[in-house]
Protein backbone atom coordinates (compact mmCIF):
# COMPACT_ATOMS: atom_id res chain seq x y z
CA UNK A 1 0.00 0.00 0.00
CA UNK A 2 1.00 3.50 -0.36
CA UNK A 3 0.01 6.82 -2.04
CA UNK A 4 -0.52 6.61 -6.12
CA UNK A 5 3.58 6.66 -7.40
CA UNK A 6 5.26 5.09 -4.51
CA UNK A 7 6.12 2.45 -6.28
CA UNK A 8 3.30 -0.56 -5.88
CA UNK A 9 3.58 -1.86 -8.61
CA UNK A 10 6.96 -2.19 -9.09
CA UNK A 11 7.37 -3.55 -5.91
CA UNK A 12 4.90 -5.99 -6.40
CA UNK A 13 6.68 -6.76 -9.80
CA UNK A 14 9.90 -7.37 -7.97
CA UNK A 15 8.06 -9.65 -5.24
CA UNK A 16 7.05 -12.12 -7.86
CA UNK A 17 10.19 -12.61 -9.40
CA UNK A 18 11.40 -13.23 -5.88
CA UNK A 19 9.14 -15.99 -5.24
CA UNK A 20 10.00 -17.39 -8.61
CA UNK A 21 13.50 -17.39 -8.16
CA UNK A 22 12.79 -18.88 -4.55
CA UNK A 23 11.17 -22.19 -6.11
CA UNK A 24 14.41 -22.36 -8.24
CA UNK A 25 12.38 -23.64 -11.21
CA UNK A 26 12.58 -21.76 -15.01
CA UNK A 27 8.90 -23.84 -15.60
CA UNK A 28 6.82 -21.79 -18.37
CA UNK A 29 4.27 -21.37 -16.26
CA UNK A 30 6.55 -19.60 -14.05
CA UNK A 31 7.52 -17.40 -17.24
CA UNK A 32 3.79 -17.07 -17.79
CA UNK A 33 2.94 -15.62 -14.35
CA UNK A 34 6.23 -12.79 -14.95
CA UNK A 35 4.56 -11.72 -17.76
CA UNK A 36 0.80 -11.27 -16.14
CA UNK A 37 1.93 -7.81 -14.76
CA UNK A 38 3.85 -6.10 -17.73
CA UNK A 39 0.32 -7.31 -19.82
CA UNK A 40 -2.28 -5.68 -17.21
CA UNK A 41 -0.47 -2.79 -17.00
CA UNK A 42 -0.82 -1.84 -20.68
CA UNK A 43 -4.39 -2.38 -20.55
CA UNK A 44 -5.04 -1.46 -17.46
CA UNK A 45 -2.46 1.69 -16.22
CA UNK A 46 -1.89 5.14 -17.45
CA UNK A 47 -0.38 8.12 -16.90
CA UNK A 48 -1.76 10.64 -14.33
CA UNK A 49 -0.34 13.68 -12.84
CA UNK A 50 0.98 11.84 -9.86
CA UNK A 51 2.38 8.86 -11.44
CA UNK A 52 3.93 8.38 -15.39
CA UNK A 53 2.28 4.22 -15.29
CA UNK A 54 -0.23 4.61 -12.53
CA UNK A 55 -2.74 1.27 -11.68
CA UNK A 56 -5.97 2.29 -12.49
CA UNK A 57 -7.63 -0.73 -11.41
CA UNK A 58 -6.79 -2.99 -8.32
CA UNK A 59 -5.15 -6.51 -8.44
CA UNK A 60 -4.83 -9.78 -6.26
CA UNK A 61 -2.63 -12.53 -7.26
CA UNK A 62 -3.25 -15.51 -5.71
CA UNK A 63 -0.10 -18.14 -6.18
CA UNK A 64 -0.54 -21.89 -5.46
CA UNK A 65 1.81 -24.09 -4.08
CA UNK A 66 2.60 -27.69 -3.67
CA UNK A 67 6.21 -28.91 -2.43
CA UNK A 68 7.17 -25.29 -2.42
CA UNK A 69 6.73 -25.36 -6.96
CA UNK A 70 3.88 -23.01 -7.90
CA UNK A 71 0.97 -25.31 -9.63
CA UNK A 72 -1.21 -22.62 -10.64
CA UNK A 73 -2.12 -18.62 -10.26
CA UNK A 74 -5.16 -16.66 -10.32
CA UNK A 75 -5.94 -13.09 -11.00
CA UNK A 76 -8.98 -11.03 -9.53
CA UNK A 77 -9.80 -7.12 -10.56
CA UNK A 78 -10.97 -4.54 -9.24
CA UNK A 79 -12.73 -1.16 -10.35
CA UNK A 80 -11.38 -0.91 -13.49
CA UNK A 81 -11.26 3.38 -14.11
CA UNK A 82 -13.59 2.72 -17.21
CA UNK A 83 -14.49 6.68 -17.23
CA UNK A 84 -10.67 7.24 -18.14
CA UNK A 85 -11.41 5.24 -21.73
CA UNK A 86 -14.04 8.45 -23.13
CA UNK A 87 -12.22 11.41 -20.70
CA UNK A 88 -8.68 12.37 -19.10
CA UNK A 89 -7.92 15.79 -17.01
CA UNK A 90 -5.21 17.77 -18.08
CA UNK A 91 -1.47 16.16 -17.61
CA UNK A 92 -3.23 12.63 -18.36
CA UNK A 93 -3.56 10.15 -20.94
CA UNK A 94 -5.82 7.44 -21.62
CA UNK A 95 -4.71 3.77 -21.03
CA UNK A 96 -1.45 3.10 -22.45
CA UNK A 97 -2.49 -0.23 -24.77
CA UNK A 98 -4.15 3.13 -26.99
CA UNK A 99 -0.44 4.58 -27.72
CA UNK A 100 1.03 1.22 -28.07
CA UNK A 101 -0.86 0.65 -30.88
CA UNK A 102 -0.46 3.81 -32.71
CA UNK A 103 3.41 3.26 -31.95
CA UNK A 104 4.10 -0.07 -32.82
CA UNK A 105 1.90 -1.13 -35.62
CA UNK A 106 2.98 -1.76 -39.10
CA UNK A 107 1.35 0.99 -41.86
CA UNK A 108 -0.56 -2.37 -43.00
CA UNK A 109 -2.00 -3.33 -39.87
CA UNK A 110 -2.80 0.58 -38.90
CA UNK A 111 -4.64 0.46 -42.47
CA UNK A 112 -6.30 -3.18 -41.68
CA UNK A 113 -7.43 -1.31 -38.06
CA UNK A 114 -8.44 1.64 -39.88
CA UNK A 115 -6.18 4.07 -37.53
CA UNK A 116 -5.42 7.17 -38.86
CA UNK A 117 -3.04 9.95 -37.13
CA UNK A 118 -3.50 9.31 -33.45
CA UNK A 119 -4.01 13.04 -33.00
CA UNK A 120 -7.36 12.89 -34.75
CA UNK A 121 -8.65 10.76 -31.98
CA UNK A 122 -10.96 12.23 -29.26
CA UNK A 123 -10.39 9.83 -26.40
CA UNK A 124 -6.62 10.58 -26.38
CA UNK A 125 -7.20 14.15 -26.44
CA UNK A 126 -5.91 14.67 -30.01
CA UNK A 127 -2.30 14.60 -27.99
CA UNK A 128 0.52 12.18 -28.75
CA UNK A 129 4.01 12.06 -28.03
CA UNK A 130 7.65 13.15 -28.94
CA UNK A 131 9.75 10.39 -31.10
CA UNK A 132 11.20 9.32 -28.20
CA UNK A 133 8.42 8.90 -26.33
CA UNK A 134 7.13 7.11 -29.46
CA UNK A 135 10.20 4.68 -29.17
CA UNK A 136 9.45 3.81 -26.20
CA UNK A 137 6.02 2.93 -26.85
CA UNK A 138 6.89 0.78 -29.83
CA UNK A 139 8.73 -1.52 -27.69
CA UNK A 140 6.54 -1.79 -25.29
CA UNK A 141 3.96 -3.03 -27.83
CA UNK A 142 6.31 -5.19 -28.56
CA UNK A 143 6.49 -6.56 -24.94
CA UNK A 144 2.88 -6.36 -25.04
CA UNK A 145 2.68 -8.69 -28.14
CA UNK A 146 5.18 -10.95 -26.47
CA UNK A 147 3.47 -11.01 -23.16
CA UNK A 148 -0.03 -12.16 -25.22
CA UNK A 149 1.77 -15.14 -26.97
CA UNK A 150 3.47 -16.26 -23.46
CA UNK A 151 0.60 -16.20 -21.57
CA UNK A 152 -1.38 -18.44 -24.61
CA UNK A 153 -3.60 -15.73 -26.12
CA UNK A 154 -4.53 -16.58 -30.06
CA UNK A 155 -3.07 -14.83 -33.03
CA UNK A 156 -6.99 -14.17 -33.50
CA UNK A 157 -7.69 -13.16 -30.15
CA UNK A 158 -5.19 -11.05 -30.39
CA UNK A 159 -6.85 -9.21 -33.85
CA UNK A 160 -10.21 -8.73 -32.18
CA UNK A 161 -9.29 -7.46 -29.60
CA UNK A 162 -7.10 -4.68 -31.52
CA UNK A 163 -10.40 -4.61 -33.69
CA UNK A 164 -12.46 -3.59 -30.70
CA UNK A 165 -10.03 -0.78 -29.18
CA UNK A 166 -9.52 0.88 -32.78
CA UNK A 167 -13.31 0.76 -33.00
CA UNK A 168 -13.84 2.13 -30.07
CA UNK A 169 -11.83 5.13 -30.68
CA UNK A 170 -13.65 5.88 -33.84
CA UNK A 171 -16.48 5.68 -31.98
CA UNK A 172 -15.25 8.57 -29.65
CA UNK A 173 -15.60 10.99 -32.76
CA UNK A 174 -18.95 10.04 -33.81
CA UNK A 175 -20.83 13.54 -33.41
CA UNK A 176 -24.90 14.32 -33.47
CA UNK A 177 -27.21 16.90 -34.42
CA UNK A 178 -30.75 17.52 -34.40
CA UNK A 179 -32.91 17.50 -37.83
CA UNK A 180 -34.49 20.92 -38.57
CA UNK A 181 -37.45 19.21 -39.90
CA UNK A 182 -38.93 16.79 -36.74
CA UNK A 183 -35.82 17.89 -34.26
CA UNK A 184 -34.96 14.34 -33.92
CA UNK A 185 -31.46 13.33 -33.41
CA UNK A 186 -29.01 12.32 -36.06
CA UNK A 187 -25.00 11.17 -36.54
CA UNK A 188 -23.45 14.49 -38.21
CA UNK A 189 -22.49 14.20 -41.81
CA UNK A 190 -19.47 15.32 -41.00
CA UNK A 191 -18.87 12.18 -38.62
CA UNK A 192 -19.87 9.28 -40.37
CA UNK A 193 -17.30 7.93 -41.75
CA UNK A 194 -16.34 7.63 -37.70
CA UNK A 195 -19.26 5.86 -37.47
CA UNK A 196 -18.45 3.68 -40.24
CA UNK A 197 -14.93 2.60 -39.47
CA UNK A 198 -16.02 1.65 -35.73
CA UNK A 199 -19.13 -0.40 -37.31
CA UNK A 200 -16.29 -1.98 -39.43
CA UNK A 201 -14.06 -2.78 -36.85
CA UNK A 202 -16.86 -4.22 -34.51
CA UNK A 203 -18.45 -5.78 -37.88
CA UNK A 204 -21.35 -4.65 -37.19
CA UNK A 205 -23.87 -2.10 -39.76
CA UNK A 206 -23.16 1.36 -39.31
CA UNK A 207 -26.95 1.83 -39.77
CA UNK A 208 -27.38 -0.30 -36.82
CA UNK A 209 -24.82 1.27 -34.54
CA UNK A 210 -26.81 5.09 -35.32
CA UNK A 211 -29.98 3.68 -34.60
CA UNK A 212 -28.84 2.43 -31.42
CA UNK A 213 -26.87 5.93 -30.75
CA UNK A 214 -30.07 8.30 -31.41
CA UNK A 215 -32.89 5.34 -30.97
CA UNK A 216 -33.79 6.32 -27.42
CA UNK A 217 -34.37 9.65 -27.60
CA UNK A 218 -37.52 11.71 -28.16
CA UNK A 219 -37.71 14.75 -30.31
CA UNK A 220 -39.49 16.23 -26.88
CA UNK A 221 -35.98 15.04 -24.84
CA UNK A 222 -33.57 18.13 -24.22
CA UNK A 223 -30.41 18.29 -24.96
CA UNK A 224 -30.78 14.91 -26.86
CA UNK A 225 -27.54 15.34 -28.80
CA UNK A 226 -25.70 15.00 -25.54
CA UNK A 227 -27.82 12.52 -24.54
CA UNK A 228 -26.57 10.65 -27.49
CA UNK A 229 -22.91 11.61 -26.85
CA UNK A 230 -23.42 10.14 -23.15
CA UNK A 231 -24.66 7.12 -25.33
CA UNK A 232 -21.44 6.71 -27.13
CA UNK A 233 -19.11 7.38 -24.55
CA UNK A 234 -21.15 4.44 -22.20
CA UNK A 235 -20.80 1.89 -24.97
CA UNK A 236 -17.01 2.80 -25.69
CA UNK A 237 -16.51 2.48 -21.90
CA UNK A 238 -18.33 -0.98 -21.47
CA UNK A 239 -16.69 -2.31 -24.90
CA UNK A 240 -13.22 -1.49 -23.08
CA UNK A 241 -14.02 -2.76 -19.62
CA UNK A 242 -15.15 -5.95 -21.31
CA UNK A 243 -12.15 -6.48 -22.70
CA UNK A 244 -10.40 -6.05 -19.77
CA UNK A 245 -12.41 -8.31 -18.14
CA UNK A 246 -11.59 -11.37 -20.81
CA UNK A 247 -8.21 -10.29 -20.67
CA UNK A 248 -7.88 -11.24 -16.76
CA UNK A 249 -10.44 -14.84 -17.07
CA UNK A 250 -8.81 -15.64 -19.99
CA UNK A 251 -5.18 -15.28 -17.76
CA UNK A 252 -7.18 -17.28 -15.07
CA UNK A 253 -7.91 -20.00 -17.72
CA UNK A 254 -4.53 -20.44 -18.92
CA UNK A 255 -2.62 -20.24 -15.48
CA UNK A 256 -5.00 -22.55 -13.34
CA UNK A 257 -3.51 -25.51 -12.01
CA UNK A 258 -3.83 -28.99 -13.00
CA UNK A 259 -3.56 -31.02 -10.16
CA UNK A 260 -5.40 -33.47 -8.23
CA UNK A 261 -8.18 -31.57 -6.32
CA UNK A 262 -7.73 -33.73 -3.84
CA UNK A 263 -4.28 -32.28 -2.91
CA UNK A 264 -4.17 -29.59 -0.58
CA UNK A 265 -2.14 -25.98 -2.14
CA UNK A 266 -0.75 -23.79 0.10
CA UNK A 267 -1.26 -20.24 -1.26
CA UNK A 268 0.54 -16.59 -1.17
CA UNK A 269 -1.93 -13.25 -2.39
CA UNK A 270 -0.27 -10.15 -3.04
CA UNK A 271 -2.51 -6.84 -3.26
CA UNK A 272 -1.56 -4.43 -5.67
CA UNK A 273 -4.50 -1.47 -5.51
CA UNK A 274 -4.55 1.82 -6.03
CA UNK A 275 -2.68 4.47 -3.93
CA UNK A 276 -4.32 7.37 -2.42
CA UNK A 277 -5.29 10.02 -4.65
CA UNK A 278 -5.83 14.06 -4.21
CA UNK A 279 -5.75 15.68 -7.58
CA UNK A 280 -6.73 19.24 -8.45
CA UNK A 281 -10.32 17.82 -9.59
CA UNK A 282 -11.40 14.92 -7.53
CA UNK A 283 -14.35 12.60 -8.96
CA UNK A 284 -16.12 9.59 -8.27
CA UNK A 285 -13.06 7.38 -9.08
CA UNK A 286 -11.16 8.98 -6.69
CA UNK A 287 -13.83 8.48 -4.10
CA UNK A 288 -13.92 4.57 -5.05
CA UNK A 289 -9.83 4.69 -4.83
CA UNK A 290 -9.92 6.45 -1.35
CA UNK A 291 -12.67 4.75 0.33
CA UNK A 292 -10.97 1.23 -0.61
CA UNK A 293 -7.40 2.80 0.82
CA UNK A 294 -8.98 4.13 3.79
CA UNK A 295 -10.93 0.26 4.33
CA UNK A 296 -6.54 -1.35 3.57
CA UNK A 297 -5.75 1.28 6.26
CA UNK A 298 -8.27 0.36 9.01
CA UNK A 299 -7.37 -3.36 8.13
CA UNK A 300 -3.59 -2.63 8.84
CA UNK A 301 -4.45 -0.78 12.52
CA UNK A 302 -6.75 -3.83 13.16
CA UNK A 303 -3.66 -6.09 12.78
CA UNK A 304 -0.84 -4.15 13.91
CA UNK A 305 -2.40 -2.17 16.80
CA UNK A 306 -5.79 -3.72 18.33
CA UNK A 307 -5.30 -7.62 18.03
CA UNK A 308 -1.23 -6.99 18.58
CA UNK A 309 -1.92 -5.36 22.09
CA UNK A 310 -5.53 -7.36 22.81
CA UNK A 311 -2.63 -10.35 23.01
CA UNK A 312 -0.48 -8.56 25.05
CA UNK A 313 -3.25 -8.33 27.45
CA UNK A 314 -4.42 -11.50 27.78
CA UNK A 315 -1.20 -12.74 28.47
CA UNK A 316 -0.80 -9.85 31.40
CA UNK A 317 2.64 -8.50 30.15
CA UNK A 318 3.59 -5.31 31.36
CA UNK A 319 2.61 -3.29 28.87
CA UNK A 320 1.52 0.72 27.91
CA UNK A 321 -1.30 1.04 25.77
CA UNK A 322 0.09 2.82 22.22
CA UNK A 323 -2.61 4.94 20.75
CA UNK A 324 -3.40 5.15 17.24
CA UNK A 325 -5.17 7.19 14.44
CA UNK A 326 -8.34 5.02 14.27
CA UNK A 327 -10.20 6.16 10.89
CA UNK A 328 -13.47 3.83 11.94
CA UNK A 329 -15.39 7.01 12.04
CA UNK A 330 -14.54 7.98 8.10
CA UNK A 331 -15.72 4.32 7.10
CA UNK A 332 -18.81 4.90 8.85
CA UNK A 333 -19.37 7.95 6.70
CA UNK A 334 -18.75 6.86 3.20
CA UNK A 335 -20.71 2.91 4.35
CA UNK A 336 -23.13 2.91 7.22
CA UNK A 337 -26.35 2.04 6.15
CA UNK A 338 -29.10 3.11 5.65
CA UNK A 339 -27.49 6.68 5.83
CA UNK A 340 -23.51 6.38 4.75
CA UNK A 341 -22.27 8.52 1.57
CA UNK A 342 -22.40 5.12 -0.54
CA UNK A 343 -26.07 4.03 0.48
CA UNK A 344 -27.01 8.28 0.00
CA UNK A 345 -25.91 8.06 -3.70
CA UNK A 346 -27.51 4.68 -4.46
CA UNK A 347 -30.92 6.07 -2.84
CA UNK A 348 -30.57 8.93 -4.98
CA UNK A 349 -29.28 6.87 -8.39
CA UNK A 350 -33.11 5.26 -7.60
CA UNK A 351 -34.67 7.99 -8.45
CA UNK A 352 -34.71 9.18 -12.26
CA UNK A 353 -35.88 12.70 -11.33
CA UNK A 354 -32.61 13.26 -8.78
CA UNK A 355 -29.35 15.02 -9.58
CA UNK A 356 -26.20 15.57 -8.73
CA UNK A 357 -27.42 18.53 -6.76
CA UNK A 358 -30.03 16.89 -4.92
CA UNK A 359 -27.43 14.56 -3.79
CA UNK A 360 -24.96 17.27 -2.36
CA UNK A 361 -27.74 18.59 -0.37
CA UNK A 362 -28.90 15.02 1.28
CA UNK A 363 -25.15 15.06 2.18
CA UNK A 364 -24.90 18.58 3.86
CA UNK A 365 -28.20 17.83 5.82
CA UNK A 366 -27.60 14.42 6.34
CA UNK A 367 -23.54 15.01 7.67
CA UNK A 368 -24.33 18.47 9.34
CA UNK A 369 -21.99 18.92 12.58
CA UNK A 370 -20.15 15.45 11.08
CA UNK A 371 -16.33 16.16 11.97
CA UNK A 372 -14.98 14.04 8.52
CA UNK A 373 -17.28 15.69 6.41
CA UNK A 374 -17.17 19.49 5.07
CA UNK A 375 -20.16 21.05 2.67
CA UNK A 376 -18.62 22.43 -0.49
CA UNK A 377 -17.73 26.27 -1.11
CA UNK A 378 -17.72 28.28 -4.25
CA UNK A 379 -19.56 27.70 -7.00
CA UNK A 380 -18.30 24.06 -7.46
CA UNK A 381 -20.73 21.32 -6.85
CA UNK A 382 -19.07 19.43 -4.04
CA UNK A 383 -17.87 18.32 -0.83
CA UNK A 384 -14.85 17.44 1.27
CA UNK A 385 -13.87 14.49 3.18
CA UNK A 386 -11.45 14.58 6.03
CA UNK A 387 -9.24 11.37 5.34
CA UNK A 388 -6.92 9.29 7.11
CA UNK A 389 -4.53 10.79 4.63
CA UNK A 390 -5.81 14.29 4.78
CA UNK A 391 -8.90 16.51 3.59
CA UNK A 392 -9.86 15.52 -0.31
CA UNK A 393 -12.11 18.00 -2.19
CA UNK A 394 -14.53 15.81 -4.21
CA UNK A 395 -16.36 17.61 -7.65
CA UNK A 396 -20.11 16.02 -7.69
CA UNK A 397 -20.74 16.41 -11.18
CA UNK A 398 -21.20 12.70 -12.50
CA UNK A 399 -21.13 10.79 -9.10
CA UNK A 400 -25.23 9.86 -10.06
CA UNK A 401 -24.29 8.94 -13.37
CA UNK A 402 -21.63 6.94 -12.87
CA UNK A 403 -22.92 4.89 -10.43
CA UNK A 404 -25.78 4.07 -12.50
CA UNK A 405 -23.46 3.30 -15.25
CA UNK A 406 -26.31 3.73 -17.55
CA UNK A 407 -26.45 1.76 -20.76
CA UNK A 408 -28.74 1.84 -23.96
CA UNK A 409 -30.93 -2.04 -23.81
CA UNK A 410 -30.39 -2.52 -26.98
CA UNK A 411 -26.41 -2.19 -27.12
CA UNK A 412 -26.35 -5.89 -26.00
CA UNK A 413 -28.26 -7.17 -29.26
CA UNK A 414 -26.09 -5.73 -31.21
CA UNK A 415 -22.59 -6.72 -29.87
CA UNK A 416 -24.28 -10.40 -30.11
CA UNK A 417 -25.15 -9.94 -33.30
CA UNK A 418 -21.71 -9.20 -34.22
CA UNK A 419 -19.49 -11.74 -36.71
CA UNK A 420 -16.29 -10.64 -34.54
CA UNK A 421 -16.22 -14.10 -32.27
CA UNK A 422 -14.32 -12.03 -29.30
CA UNK A 423 -16.92 -9.31 -29.09
CA UNK A 424 -20.52 -11.64 -29.18
CA UNK A 425 -19.11 -13.62 -26.39
CA UNK A 426 -18.06 -10.36 -24.29
CA UNK A 427 -21.51 -9.30 -24.36
CA UNK A 428 -23.34 -13.34 -24.09
CA UNK A 429 -24.09 -15.20 -20.50
CA UNK A 430 -23.44 -14.08 -17.49
CA UNK A 431 -21.08 -11.54 -19.06
CA UNK A 432 -23.87 -8.75 -18.41
CA UNK A 433 -25.47 -8.71 -15.18
CA UNK A 434 -28.24 -5.91 -15.22
CA UNK A 435 -31.26 -5.05 -14.46
CA UNK A 436 -33.92 -3.59 -17.21
CA UNK A 437 -35.22 -0.13 -16.50
CA UNK A 438 -37.56 1.30 -19.62
CA UNK A 439 -34.97 1.86 -22.29
CA UNK A 440 -31.71 1.35 -19.84
CA UNK A 441 -29.86 -1.20 -18.56
CA UNK A 442 -28.89 0.05 -14.90
CA UNK A 443 -25.61 -2.18 -14.05
CA UNK A 444 -25.01 -1.13 -10.59
CA UNK A 445 -21.90 0.27 -9.06
CA UNK A 446 -19.41 -3.01 -8.18
CA UNK A 447 -17.83 -0.88 -5.41
CA UNK A 448 -19.30 -2.22 -2.39
CA UNK A 449 -19.67 -5.83 -3.45
CA UNK A 450 -16.16 -5.93 -5.10
CA UNK A 451 -14.68 -4.44 -2.04
CA UNK A 452 -16.52 -6.34 0.58
CA UNK A 453 -14.99 -9.82 -1.23
CA UNK A 454 -11.56 -8.61 -1.33
CA UNK A 455 -11.71 -7.30 2.74
CA UNK A 456 -13.08 -10.65 3.48
CA UNK A 457 -10.13 -12.65 1.72
CA UNK A 458 -7.98 -9.80 3.41
CA UNK A 459 -9.70 -10.89 6.83
CA UNK A 460 -8.92 -14.86 6.29
CA UNK A 461 -4.69 -14.27 5.02
CA UNK A 462 -2.04 -14.03 7.61
CA UNK A 463 -0.85 -10.70 6.37
CA UNK A 464 2.19 -9.11 5.95
CA UNK A 465 2.52 -5.35 4.99
CA UNK A 466 4.37 -3.49 2.31
CA UNK A 467 4.61 -0.17 3.21
CA UNK A 468 5.53 1.87 -0.34
CA UNK A 469 6.58 5.59 0.28
CA UNK A 470 6.85 8.39 -2.08
CA UNK A 471 9.95 10.59 -2.00
CA UNK A 472 8.57 13.64 -3.50
CA UNK A 473 5.76 14.91 -5.43
CA UNK A 474 7.51 16.09 -8.82
CA UNK A 475 8.15 12.34 -9.82
CA UNK A 476 12.02 13.05 -10.11
CA UNK A 477 14.46 10.17 -8.95
CA UNK A 478 17.39 10.61 -6.37
CA UNK A 479 15.47 13.25 -4.96
CA UNK A 480 14.29 12.89 -0.86
CA UNK A 481 11.72 15.21 0.38
CA UNK A 482 11.78 15.03 4.42
CA UNK A 483 8.49 16.63 4.79
CA UNK A 484 6.66 14.74 2.19
CA UNK A 485 8.34 11.53 3.87
CA UNK A 486 7.29 12.57 7.02
CA UNK A 487 3.63 12.94 6.16
CA UNK A 488 3.39 9.63 4.84
CA UNK A 489 4.87 8.20 7.81
CA UNK A 490 2.33 10.30 10.13
CA UNK A 491 -1.03 9.27 8.46
CA UNK A 492 0.20 5.69 7.29
CA UNK A 493 0.84 4.87 11.56
CA UNK A 494 4.33 4.16 10.64
CA UNK A 495 5.45 6.10 13.52
CA UNK A 496 3.17 4.45 15.82
CA UNK A 497 4.26 0.71 14.19
CA UNK A 498 7.95 1.86 15.06
CA UNK A 499 7.02 2.06 18.80
CA UNK A 500 4.79 -1.22 18.62
CA UNK A 501 7.79 -2.94 17.25
CA UNK A 502 10.70 -1.08 19.27
CA UNK A 503 8.56 -1.98 22.63
CA UNK A 504 6.94 -4.91 21.80
CA UNK A 505 7.36 -8.74 20.82
CA UNK A 506 7.78 -8.55 17.14
CA UNK A 507 9.20 -12.59 16.90
CA UNK A 508 7.74 -14.89 17.86
CA UNK A 509 8.79 -18.10 18.08
CA UNK A 510 7.52 -21.55 19.03
CA UNK A 511 8.30 -23.40 22.32
CA UNK A 512 10.02 -25.84 20.08
CA UNK A 513 12.01 -23.40 18.25
CA UNK A 514 12.89 -21.47 21.27
CA UNK A 515 14.34 -24.66 22.94
CA UNK A 516 16.24 -25.50 19.58
CA UNK A 517 17.93 -22.79 19.12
Amino acid sequence: SGESGAGKTESTKLLLQHIMNLCKGNSQLEQQILQVNPLLEAFGNAQTVMNDNSSRFGKYIQLRFQKNTVQGAKLSEYLLEKSRVVQQDTGERNFHIFYYMFAGLSSEDKEMYGLLDPTLYRYISGRFGTQDVAQHWKRKYQEVRNALDMVGFQEQEQVDMQAILAGVLSLGNVTFESEESNGSVKVREASQGWLKAAAVMVNVLSQLVSCVLCSPWSPSVSCCCSLCADARDSIAKVAYSRVFDWIVCKINELLAENVDPEVELREIGILDIFGFENFAVNRFEQLCINLANEQLQHFFNHHIFQLEQAAYKEEELPWETITFKNNEPILNLLLAKPLGLLSLLDEQSAFPQATDKTFVDKLNSSFKGNLHFQQGRGCVLGFSIIHYAGKVQYTAGGFLEKNRDTLPANVRGLFINSVTPLLSVLFTGKSLCCAICASFCIVRCPLMHSLMVLMERMYSANPHFVRCIKPNSQKEPGVVDSQVVLQQLRYNGLLETIRIRRDGFSWRPSFEEFAER
